[in-house]
């Protein structure tokens, strides 16, 4: 069962699309889970930079002997725990983490077991700041907001130092009029030095409101405004649009590589299918694995070992046989001429000749055996087709020439046209013809025609008779070897069957073909040649 299934190439090519399924699966998710880490992450360094700059400040402006009597009374106002790194290699920071807070930057670190792991470098030192804190409360932003006020309680260093404090994600604004969003009762506590913070649901967003007073005049009050700060969002619908597509397209290479690999191997196997079928039985399949396409190319090279060694066995065989028949037929018409030499009567003279006659065509049955055996053993063995230009008007005449002054009760025509050249072996292709002109003219009553068309894909060479013609049903049957149909052209022909088969054989190892049908001209059969090529 486990052999079975580890051998099943499609079975394989299913886990690996599933594997490439789960692959893709887990890389959206590791995807979506690492952006949605890294913005919020940004997000806590955005919202964090300001209070932390703030302390800094602070901090930086105590004296160094005070500095932590002055962080541990802020820790307790605002439930945060703070210490200070002497050392800049302190702590368990790395490389990049040093070098933000080295570029003076907010750094979030999350090891540790609280939610808030916030460092700075103080201002022109390389001392330290770490907050360790559990989620943010009202209380904490309350503080915070009363620190905001201590620290901008100077109107001239005001503007200057909410404008140093005040970013994107925290933006940090002064207003010389009250907030209009506020009722009267929170404008009252605001008066009354306490902050405001005023939630907005519809825009996820919270604002904090605080008033300053320079201690001069009511006119020279002014009221400070933190935020708004929005909530964190999670991924935007473009964002997951954006990696669900990459998601799909890492899923189509993936598949598109599996895919190709399997259809490549098919093709390579339809390939040599198709030059077995076309006589080239030396082809053979690359093997590259023992799963079930490698199996089947190892069956496929096995069946066309043995059909190329039945084939060969055969046209062997036929060769020798066809060798061995022409000692005793040359010797039978030895001894004939003899016979004929030693006797004056005519009867025996008539029948000697008739004997004459029967060992002629033994003769040239045995030259067409021996031709098709050699056609089939050539391509049995893989034997390449040596081709050379060819003028086919020229060829076309010189197979009229031979053949017209054996049917003088004919008319052999070639039809008027412009001559063209072929890729081909003159002398195979030339006795494919002669075969075909031979046999119209056994059939023809009075005339044979014979033309030629060229185009850009192909080269045909029609030979036509006005003849009895070939039947419909019949028409394929007439190119197997020795093929003798019961009808009114074949009982007049007496031919060996072989010339059409050799007219086939030739074709196909020219990469051409061989077809029979009506004469539109002549009204019997039309025979034409089909070769790749032309002009």
């Amino acid at each position: 069962m486990l052999r079975s299934l580890s051998g099943s190439t499609f079975l394989r090519v299913y886990v690996l699309l599933a594997l490439a399924l789960v692959l893709a699966f887990g890389l959206a998710l590791g995807g979506f889970t690492l952006v949605d880490q890294v913005r919020r992450e940004q997000y806590r360094e955005q919202l964090a930079d300001a209070p932390m700059r703030l302390l800094s400040q602070q901090l930086s402006a105590e004296a160094e002997d005070q500095r932590r009597q002055w962080l541990a009374r802020r820790g307790t106002e605002l439930n945060v725990e703070f210490q200070l790194h002497d050392a800049p290699s302190s702590g368990d920071l790395g490389y990049f983490q040093r070098a933000r807070l080295d570029a003076g930057r907010v750094l979030i670190d999350a090891k540790g077991g609280v939610d808030w792991r916030l460092f700075i470098q103080l201002p022109g030192e390389s001392t330290t700041l770490e907050a360790r804190l559990n989620g943010i409360s009202e209380a904490q932003l309350r503080g915070m907001a009363s620190l905001l006020g201590e620290w901008l309680a100077d109107p001239l260093l005001r503007h200057q130092r909410v404008a140093e404090l005040s970013s994107e994600a925290l933006p940090i604004t002064l207003n010389d009029a009250p907030p209009r969003r506020l009722d009267s009762a929170q404008l009252a506590r605001l008066g009354a030095g306490e902050a405001i913070l005023h939630l907005t649901p519809e825009a996820w967003s919270l604002t904090l409101f605080l008033q300053l007073d320079s201690g001069h005049s009511p006119q020279s009050l002014q009221w400070l405004k933190v935020g708004p700060i929005h909530a964190f969002e999670p991924m935007p619908l473009s964002l997951s649009l954006l990696l669900l597509l990459l998601m799909l397209g890492v899923l189509a290479g993936i598949i598109y590589l599996i895919v190709r690999g399997v259809e490549a191997r098919m093709a390579r196997l339809e390939l040599a299918a198709t030059r077995i079928a076309g006589g080239h039985l030396d082809t053979r399949v690359k093997v590259e694995s023992s799963d079930f396409l490698g199996r089947l190319g190892m069956a496929f090279n096995g069946m066309a070992a043995q059909v190329q060694a039945l084939l060969r066995a055969q046209q062997e065989m036929i060769r020798a046989v066809s060798h061995e028949l022409r000692t005793p037929v040359a010797r039978i018409r030895f001894a004939v001429q003899m016979v004929e030499d030693m006797t004056d009567d005519d009867a025996v003279r008539r029948q000697l000749s008739g004997i004459d006659g029967d060992i002629e065509e033994l003769d040239g049955l045995i030259d067409e055996i021996l031709t098709y055996a050699r056609l089939g053993s050539d391509q049995a063995h893989g034997v390449e087709l040596a081709t050379e230009p060819l003028e086919c008007r020229a060829m076309v005449q010189r197979v009229i020439d031979a053949l017209a002054g054996l049917h003088g009760h004919l008319r052999l025509e070639l039809a008027p046209g412009e001559e063209f050249e072929i890729e081909a072996e003159p002398r195979y292709l030339q006795r494919a013809l002669q075969n075909l002109v031979a046999n119209a003219c056994r059939h023809a009553e009075r005339r044979v025609l014979i033309s030629l068309h060229s185009d850009a894909r192909a080269v045909r060479i029609d030979v036509e008779d006005d003849g009895p013609g070939v039947p419909e049903k019949d028409r394929q049957e007439i190119f197997k070897p020795f093929a003798r149909l019961d009808d009114s052209r074949t009982r007049r022909s007496g031919g060996y069957g072989l010339g059409l088969s050799i007219v086939h054989k030739v074709m196909a190892w020219h990469g051409g073909s061989v077809m029979v049908d009506e004469s539109p001209t002549l009204g019997g059969a039309r025979f034409s040649l089909l070769l790749p090529g032309g002009t």
